[in-house]
């Protein structure tokens, strides 16, 4: 199949040929239709991620049709359409007993510990317990774009935050995961404060549901700006980049008893981030991860999608081919991009 191979870390991705996957005994193959370039992609390429063992296949956000289907699967068939969480679960560990597959104990995840969507077909272990079906009215570029970004903003401003009409949301950083976070805390009915340093984002922020917009350049105390706005702080803010100037203001901007939910990696030279611990005592303010969702909790996503409530695929900034991810890939880090980018030819 055709494919894009990491070689070596931080070195150019060649588009070639490998062997195609074959389906193991308890998951499925799946014929990628849509997968999406994300900033972890980014880090994985640069080396950030211990899981990833060279030579490498990217790509952890997709959906696709079901090719072959191993022989311990019982409730999925040849032809179904479907999508999975970026975190794979094994299902029976202790954590997923409680229902938290997204943090599972032995989890995988395609493009990370094993070769990813980033080519034609794409392998899927314990599909019982990680497939997701897609109804026929959402696209396979809707569902790969859910992937890692909008689903882990789902559950950050959804479970997490637990976001409710009429409170203030912070949304740092407005890329794919910022302008997912705007979307669905508008659809919430809350008011919607988005920031970052471009005004082309910040104009999509605006689009997505944002109520005001800060421009961080010009806005050089971010917290401050948010503290007056808001009168008193926001009840919920997401650092939804990850680097150590938005975690901090996402924590300094919240009132008393707010909710801290980081969203955005701390990888690389962003790792380790000043935390303003005393006002994290003072306030008693909470700080939360949100890492993924379960597939378990993907119906109340969909039915919102279905509704009409939010949009997805209207995040999708760029679609390219297989052929264009590599020069994509490696220039993330320069934000050159707005709104997602699906690759969706191959």
């Amino acid at each position: 199949m055709k494919a894009l191979l990491v070689e070596s870390f931080q070195e150019k991705p060649i588009i070639t040929q490998v062997p195609d996957p074959q389906a193991p005994e308890n998951g499925v193959v799946l014929e990628v239709k849509a997968t999406g370039l994300c900033r972890s992609d980014w880090h994985g390429w640069m080396g950030h991620d211990s899981d990833i063992r060279l030579p490498h296949v990217p790509g952890h956000e997709f959906a696709g049709v079901i090719r072959e289907v191993g022989k311990g699967v019982k409730n999925w068939k040849v032809g179904d359409r479907v999508t999975v969480p970026f975190v794979c679960a094994c299902g029976t560990c202790p954590t997923c007993q409680s229902g938290n597959q997204q943090i599972c104990d032995d989890q995988f995840q395609p493009g990370f510990t094993h070769w990813g969507s980033f080519a034609e077909y794409v392998a899927v272990y314990r599909a019982e317990t990680n497939l997701v079906r897609l109804p026929d009215s959402v696209s396979f570029e809707a569902a790969a774009s859910l992937g890692c970004r909008f689903a882990t903003s789902f559950r950050g401003v959804v479970a997490q935050g637990k976001v409710t009409g009429g409170q203030w949301v912070a949304v740092h950083g407005c890329g794919g995961v910022g302008l997912s976070a705007v979307m669905i805390a508008s659809a919430l009915g809350a008011n919607v404060i988005a920031i970052d340093i471009s005004e082309e984002k910040l104009a999509l922020a605006k689009a997505a549901g944002a109520n005001f917009l800060l421009n961080g350049k010009t806005n050089p105390d971010v917290p401050s700006a948010i503290l007056e706005l808001t009168k008193g702080g926001a009840h919920v803010s997401i650092d939804a980049l990850g680097s150590k100037i938005t975690c901090y203001n996402s924590i300094a901007c919240l009132r008393k008893r707010g909710k801290h939910i980081q969203i955005g990696l701390m990888a690389g030279d962003q790792a380790n981030p000043q935390i303003p611990m005393h006002l994290v005592i003072a306030k008693e303010l909470e700080i939360l991860g949100s890492h993924g969702m379960q597939a378990h909790a993907y119906p109340e996503m969909m039915q919102m999608i279905l509704q009409g409530k939010i949009a997805p695929e209207t995040l999708i900034g760029k679609r390219i081919g297989l052929d264009e991810a590599v020069d994509a890939l490696i220039s993330m880090d320069r934000f050159l991009e707005n709104g997602m980018v699906m690759i969706d030819t191959f």
